[in-house]
């Protein structure tokens, strides 16, 4: 879709979203914390006599209300399977998708936690076996209504919305069009290097900070960016450090992965190109919300030289890493 207003959120007042609470049934007691999103706008709801409630009021424009409702069938789908995925709560009528003063909204329980500890193998072999189960359910059926993670629905509109955004100092234009360019067709060659692969359903955004640890365990929020893809993109982010510290952690999350789902080793041809990608992303996310005044506020060194130079020479280390032979499974 993506036809919202620059600044989409201007007419969401406290007043107004608590009034939205209320229309659909829950009684608010006028406790409110925003918590951290940029995307959508997410705040924690006090809710006479009951439990407080997280509210996501979604960007006009983003998604259809079917891409929305696909997603909330999915993870509705993954709680009815004891899959620890947060679903949205319905109304009176059975409504999870909730409209009032021209937004869109969900409301959710709260489910605290902390970010998993990802340098513990057992923590890891649970993940896996999570988004294992997952992944299960998603090759189940697709999403009609969602995007496909590749090079053209990822890193060709980012690079076109940085090279627009006139955030990038002319100075390094040629630089960054050589190194972007040379990161897509790096990326094009991994995904002829991986072949066909099954695309399933998935988080699509399975960093640390979507994840939360309690004592009964670990548990999935905010499919907010739920794609079809490969199922190394919701396993990649759990990696880091050297080759040798990131083999040793995927053979400890597919130890999980295994014992659900059929992992296809050929799609390790992607890591670093998915990682390419998030990057460009990033940056290519940043520069098309920058009207929103969320974003200046959040990120205030975008519009920096030094941003720039560091982010082309993050995609300039890339390249070859993109090319690099894909870990060795045990």
């Amino acid at each position: 879709m993506e036809t919202a207003p620059a600044t989409p959120y201007a007419e969401l007042t406290p007043d107004s979203l608590l009034n939205a609470i209320d229309a659909a049934g829950w009684r608010t007691n006028g406790s409110l914390l925003s918590l951290n999103s940029y995307e959508n706008r997410v705040y924690q709801v006090g809710i006479e006599d009951q439990p407080p409630l997280v509210a996501k009021f979604y960007r006009p424009g983003r998604w259809s209300d079917a891409a929305i409702l696909e997603e909330h069938a999915f993870v509705a789908e993954l709680a009815g399977l004891d899959i620890p995925a947060v679903a949205p709560l319905a109304d009176a009528t059975g409504a999870t998708l909730l409209h009032h003063g021209g937004f869109r909204f969900a409301l959710f329980p709260r489910r605290g936690g902390h970010a998993p500890e990802l340098d513990s193998a057992t923590n890891l072999e649970w993940l896996g076996r999570l988004i294992g189960r997952i992944h299960a359910a998603g090759c189940v059926r697709s999403f009609r209504q969602r995007a496909t993670i590749d090079v053209d629905s990822v890193g060709v509109p980012a690079r076109a919305a940085v090279l627009e955004s006139g955030f990038l100092p002319a100075e390094l234009v040629p630089r960054y069009e050589e190194v972007s360019d040379a990161v897509l067709g790096g990326a094009r060659r991994a995904f002829a290097r991986t072949g066909r692969y099954r695309a399933l359903r998935l988080h699509g955004d399975c960093h640390p900070g979507n994840i939360l640890w309690t004592d009964a365990g670990p548990h999935f929020v905010d499919f907010d960016d739920a794609v079809m893809g490969p199922a190394l993109q919701d396993l990649w982010m759990l990696l880091s450090g050297e080759r040798a510290d990131m083999a040793m952690q995927l053979a400890a999350v597919l130890d999980g992965y295994r014992q659900f789902a059929d992992f296809d080793a050929g799609e390790l041809h992607l890591l670093e190109a998915l990682r390419a990608l998030r990057i460009m992303h990033f940056a290519g996310w940043i520069a098309r919300r920058w009207e929103d005044p969320a974003f200046p506020r959040a990120f205030p060194w975008f519009d920096s030289p030094r941003y720039w130079e560091n982010h082309i020479q993050s995609l300039r280390e890339q390249i070859p890493l993109i090319d690099e032979p894909p870990l060795e499974l045990p």
